[in-house]
């Protein structure tokens, strides 16, 4: 069986958002989101570890706060960077020798399915490198100074999601050979780059990534018509323990 480390990149700034809280430590339906997003990947047997990527400014106090979380879920604590890939790519310094790919995923897309989980992992132990994504189903305007110029063919178009997963030493190559000047909004960007074929996986929106406050209310719903039980699962204990 292929062993796969998961990396959660947590250290945005999430402007957008808004409150007082960064949106990974929001409480959807009673839990820190990124709580709820580790959980997709518990007591899977084939991953090897998850590491979640936190702000600088943050790390001693997600230690602190959540210590209890961490360590019940065996999860490794990284300081991220002042973009998502700093923080990917730092986070790579910590993936264990053992695991053969890296699965990269948003703290803020709770809303997962196994089934979604076990496709693209499946893809990429096949290829190499496999994302999740899903097509384009509106009418797609090119916009300028708030005026339509064309109509585009939303044909073979997809809205990139995660997670994303990749060969281990191909994920590490793409962030090394990274331009100065490039500063990529997704992982596969990079892969891309290399001229490496990255494979589609196709989802639908409900995977969504929470963004703005309005969209707490839609993930809540779209959690609860999941009716997901996370693997696993039993007794809250430590999960209900840490407020942020």
């Amino acid at each position: 069986m292929a062993s796969f480390a998961v990396i959660i990149p947590a250290a945005g700034a999430g402007k957008r958002f808004g409150g007082k809280l960064k949106k990974p430590f929001a409480q959807l339906d009673g839990r820190p989101i990124f709580l709820r997003t580790i959980e997709l990947f518990l007591s899977r047997p084939d991953v090897c570890q998850v590491l979640l990527a936190v702000a600088p400014d943050d790390y001693d106090v997600v230690k602190e706060k959540y210590a209890a979380n961490l360590m019940f879920m065996g999860i490794k604590l990284v300081r991220g960077g002042e973009e998502r890939f700093d923080s990917v790519r730092l986070a790579l310094e910590g993936v264990p020798e053992e695991a053969d790919f890296v699965c990269v995923h948003d703290a803020v897309r709770p809303c997962l399915l196994d089934s979604w989980i076990d496709s693209v992992f499946e893809q990429a132990a096949l290829t190499g490198a496999a994302i999740l994504a899903a097509p384009l189903t509106g009418t797609i305007k090119r916009v300028a100074d708030s005026k339509i110029e064309e109509t585009v063919s939303r044909a073979g178009l997809y809205e990139s999601q995660t997670p994303q997963v990749f060969a281990k030493e191909l994920l590490r190559r793409a962030h090394s050979e990274r331009p100065a000047d490039l500063q990529p909004t997704d992982d596969a960007q990079l892969v891309e780059r290399l001229g490496e074929p990255v494979a589609i996986v196709a989802s639908d929106r409900r995977n969504i990534k929470i963004t703005t406050g309005g969209e707490m209310a839609l993930a809540t719903a779209i959690l609860k018509g999941l009716s997901r039980k996370p693997r696993g699962s039993g007794p809250r204990g430590p999960f209900e323990e840490a407020q942020w």
